[in-house]
């Protein structure tokens, strides 16, 4: 536990199913963590929402308890990260006017024909997956009227710890049709949304203000404390890694498969699903595929998940070549809202079965730096993990494997602490 004297830092990581919390100190030590489950997403097939209300009250849960654990006296700053694509429309006052249209929501398929017949070939926001594709989508139906603002879960949460709604980080901003390198809102936005929705974009890391008095009683912290923007959950967990050299490269394990390599300069590829991050004066070009563990809860509770472990073979592959979708629909590195999920034939044992899928899960990987290789950034010398599947050791061992370079456990594998690494400022 720090003492009241030293000043902490926390970062919150705000899924769709849990909440996590992380205090660093100022040489980005871990002094404590936390997490919190929230109550699973609405929705089937193609839709997928859920209350931004959960989240507030997950991220009250998780910070209260963790600065009740430190003293909150010594809390100094904190940040907020929370899943890429994901959407909030409000009303001026910054009240949600319907649930958020999470990440994987596939209903603006017919919006994201629209943007790619007007978008740059290299802007983040093609796919039904982007946030302008979901805002273009609910425009087409008639829901915007009231709204004041298009955010993001990661702005809707920071704004409502300063108080005031509108502002993203340049991170969150790309799914929307940011352009990093311009660092600017493109003038082709006016043909696809109202642009007075958007919000301003900072830096992540910018300090944006304090805690307004009622947050601050919620999660029982001094009014002073400052709030930082943030970013996505994939650029906060390579945050969490300290990762730095050219070359390497950020696999995170979570309930989704993210990559990130580090390079001088970006690579766009959206027919892939491949995009690039500022970060800095760095650059980090990677996808997501949405394969990952949410796959391996749709058939195994996390204890199964720990007692079959044991039992894997990683020397051994199991053959069974699946395709481990969660649903009907791919972002990268096949980028194809209808391919199907391959999961057949179950084996009735049920190690060879989880075998096989993390087996499929690791073939993704692989092939997903393969494509970010192909399509300008280095294929990576080292992979660091960061997420829950982090400490699987034969998890590590098949992706090794399948990558043919060392893999390694990051240092710190919670996107919370890469959270709170902004909490102290944005990244050089």
């Amino acid at each position: 536990m720090a003492r009241p004297s030293e000043a902490v830092f926390i970062g919150v990581d705000v899924g769709t199913r849990g909440v996590r919390a992380c205090a660093l100190d100022r040489n980005a030590v871990v002094v404590d963590q936390t997490e919190r489950s929230l109550a699973p997403p609405r929705g089937d097939g193609g839709v997928s929402e859920q209350d931004p209300e959960t989240w507030w009250q997950g991220l009250v849960g998780a910070a209260r308890e963790l600065a009740g654990r430190i003293g909150s006296q010594s809390v100094t700053a904190l940040a907020v990260d929370s899943t890429s694509g994901t959407l909030v429309v409000t009303a001026v006052n910054g009240q949600p006017l319907r649930p958020a249209l999470l990440y994987n929501d596939r209903r603006a398929t017919a919006a994201a024909e629209a943007i790619a017949r007007v978008a740059p070939a290299a802007s983040g926001a093609h796919g039904a997956s982007s946030s302008l594709a979901k805002l273009r989508h609910l425009g087409e139906r008639g829901e915007l009227t009231g709204a004041g603002h298009a955010l993001h879960a990661t702005d809707w949460l920071t704004g409502r710890l300063i108080g005031k709604q509108g502002v993203t980080d340049e991170n969150n901003a790309l799914k929307m049709g940011y352009d990093p390198v311009q660092r600017d809102w493109p003038d082709w936005l006016g043909k696809m949304v109202p642009v007075e929705l958007l919000p301003e974009v900072v830096e992540p890391g910018s300090r944006l203000g304090k805690l307004e008095p009622r947050a601050a009683a919620e999660l029982g912290l001094p009014a002073g404390v400052g709030v930082h923007a943030g970013t996505t959950d994939s650029i906060a967990a390579f945050l969490a890694t300290g990762t730095e050299r050219r070359g390497e490269a950020v696999t995170s394990l979570g309930s989704t498969l993210a990559l990130k390599v580090i390079s001088e300069s970006p690579v766009f590829a959206p027919e892939h699903g491949v995009y690039s991050h500022r970060l800095g004066q760095r650059w980090l070009p990677g996808g997501a595929s949405n394969s990952g563990g949410a796959v391996l809860l749709q058939y195994f509770t996390p204890n199964e998940l720990t007692a079959l472990t044991p039992y894997l073979d990683p020397e051994t592959p199991t053959g069974l070549d699946y395709l481990p979708l969660p649903a009907i629909g791919e972002r990268f590195p096949d980028n194809d809202p209808h391919l199907a999920p391959r999961i057949e034939p179950i084996p009735a044992d049920r190690a060879a079965f989880l075998q096989g899928l993390l087996e499929g899960i690791a073939a993704i990987e692989a092939r997903g730096y393969r494509r970010l290789a192909e399509v300008g950034a280095e294929y990576p010398e080292r992979v660091h993990t960061a997420g829950g599947g982090a400490g699987n050791p034969a998890w590590t061992r098949i992706r090794e494997q399948q990558l043919g370079v060392p893999v390694a456990s990051a240092g710190s594998a919670e996107a919370a602490c890469g959270a709170a690494r902004l909490a102290m400022g944005p990244v050089t």
